[in-house]
């Protein structure tokens, strides 16, 4: 199942309890989404080398 949301979307569904939250929670909520960009990169370039080797595999 794909979900793709947009920035409206995301912002709307942000708890008040973010909102709120200490500098420590937000910094703690920061890296959160920074390795969850990270982990997102990574499966897009995984995918990417898997279609490229299976593309020379089968071009062999």
């Amino acid at each position: 199942m794909n979900r793709d949301f947009t920035l409206q979307q995301v912002a709307e569904g942000i708890s008040k309890s973010i909102l709120n939250a200490s500098d420590k929670e937000l910094e703690g909520f920061q890296q959160i989404i920074d390795e969850t960009i990270k982990l997102r990169e990574a499966h897009r370039n995984l995918y990417k080398m898997v279609q490229t080797y299976s593309n020379n595999t089968v071009q062999r």
